[in-house]
C-alpha cells in the first residue's frame, strides 16, 4: 500500500509540472504576438499625417486681376508640391467683393471652422483675419508692407502668428518709366482708395522718388468705387499723367479709368501687369501668379513641417516685368523710346465679356 501511495504520489508531482511548464509558455506566446504587432501600429501612427486632409481657409478681397493670378498661384503651388483639393487639402475660398464688413464676417467663419491655415489676399483681407485669431497660422499676400500695415512686428522678424509675401514694386523703376513715356511732365496725380493702408505706402514712396526728380504731385482719392468716375473725370486738365499703386478699388475699376484718360489723352502709369491689360499705359511690375506659388512653398513649411510664422522673414518677389499697352499708346499717340520696346512685353486690352 505505501508503494501505491509513493507511486500515486510520484505521478501527481510530475502532471503538476508538465501542467506548470504549459501554463508558463502561454505569456510567452502572448509577448510575442505583441511584440510582433506593435511596429505596425507604430507604421500606422507614422503614415498617419499623409492620410491627413489639412483645411485651408482663403479670404481675398476683391476680383481683379493680381489678385486672381494671386490665389491662382498659391493653388498650383501647392499642387506642384504634392497638395491638391478634394485629395489632401480641403480648401474653403471666400470673396469679399471689395467690402471691410464682408472680410471680418469670413474671417470670423474661418476662425470658427479652424482651419489649419487661413490664407489673406489684399491688405484689408489680412488685417480681418488677424484681428479674428492669434492661434491659427496665417499667411498673407499681395500686402505691400506688412509691418506699416501692423499685421507684423517686422518684415524681418514678424513675431506672431502672421508671415507671408509682399507685392512691393519698384516705385522708382516706375517714375523713370513715366518720365520716359512722358518726358515733358510736371505734375503727377496720385490716384488711389484713401482706407487702403497698402495704396498710401506706395503712394509715399512716389511722391519721394517725384521730389527727387522734381516733378510735382497732387492726391486724387476716392472712397467707393462709385467715386472712380468722376474723380479721374477731374484730373483732367489738373496733371501732366497719373500713377496709380497695387490699389484693389482702382485695379477693380481700371476698365473706367483708362477709358476716361485715354480720351482725355491723359497717360496713366499703373503698378502691376493686369492693371496694363485693362487699359493702363505701362508698369515695371510682379508676376502675381509667381507671387502666389511662393506663397505656396510657404504654406507647406508652415502647415505640412510645422515651421512657426513668427520665425519666417517677409519674402519679396525680385524679378519684375516691363509691360506696355499698344492700344494705349496708340490711343494716346505717343513714341516710345526703341529701348523700352526692345524689352517690353506687349499687351492689348482686355475686352469686357
Amino acid at each position: 500500500m505505501k508503494k501505491l501511495l509513493a507511486a500515486v504520489l510520484t505521478l501527481s508531482l510530475t502532471a503538476a509540472f508538465l501542467a506548470g511548464c504549459g501554463s508558463s509558455g502561454a505569456p510567452a506566446s502572448s509577448e510575442a504576438a505583441v511584440s510582433s504587432e506593435a511596429p505596425a501600429a507604430s507604421q500606422a501612427q507614422s503614415e498617419a499625417p499623409a492620410d491627413k486632409v489639412y483645411k485651408i481657409g482663403v479670404v481675398q478681397l476683391v476680383e481683379h486681376d493680381a489678385l486672381d493670378a494671386a490665389y491662382q498661384g498659391f493653388v498650383d503651388g501647392l499642387k506642384e508640391a504634392g497638395y491638391e483639393d478634394g485629395k489632401n487639402i480641403a480648401i474653403d475660398y471666400q470673396n469679399a467683393q471689395g467690402e471691410q464688413a464682408n472680410c471680418n464676417t469670413i474671417a470670423s467663419k474661418l476662425v470658427n471652422d479652424k482651419d489649419d491655415l487661413i490664407l489673406a489676399i489684399a491688405t484689408p483681407a489680412a488685417q480681418a483675419v488677424a484681428n479674428a485669431t492669434t492661434e491659427i497660422p496665417i499667411l498673407v499676400t499681395a500686402v505691400t508692407d506688412p509691418a506699416d500695415a501692423k499685421l507684423v512686428a517686422s518684415n524681418d522678424a514678424p513675431g506672431g502668428n502672421v508671415t507671408g509675401t509682399s507685392d512691393l514694386n519698384p516705385i522708382k523703376e516706375q517714375m523713370e518709366l513715366l518720365q520716359q513715356l512722358v518726358p515733358d511732365v510736371k505734375k503727377v496725380g496720385m490716384l488711389y482708395c484713401s482706407s487702403e493702408a497698402n495704396s498710401e505706402f506706395q503712394v509715399n514712396l512716389a511722391k519721394e522718388q517725384l521730389k527727387t526728380m522734381g516733378i510735382e504731385s497732387v492726391d486724387f482719392t476716392v472712397s467707393s468705387s462709385n467715386e472712380i468716375q468722376q474723380v479721374v473725370e477731374s484730373m483732367v486738365d489738373k496733371v501732366d499723367a497719373v500713377y496709380t499703386p497695387t490699389d484693389n478699388m482702382i485695379a477693380s475699376g481700371m476698365a473706367t479709368v483708362s477709358m476716361i484718360a485715354s480720351n482725355a489723352k491723359l497717360p496713366v502709369i499703373v503698378a502691376e501687369p493686369g492693371m496694363v491689360k485693362n487699359g493702363g499705359l505701362g508698369t515695371y511690375g510682379l508676376n502675381y501668379y509667381n507671387l502666389g506659388k511662393q506663397t505656396a512653398n510657404m504654406a507647406v513649411k508652415v502647415m505640412v513641417d510645422g515651421t512657426n510664422p513668427g520665425d519666417m522673414p517677409i519674402e519679396y518677389l525680385e524679378q519684375t516685368d516691363l509691360v506696355l499697352n499698344q492700344d494705349t499708346i496708340d490711343a494716346l499717340g505717343i513714341t516710345v523710346p526703341q529701348e523700352l520696346l526692345d524689352q517690353a512685353e506687349i499687351v492689348r486690352t482686355e475686352k469686357a465679356a
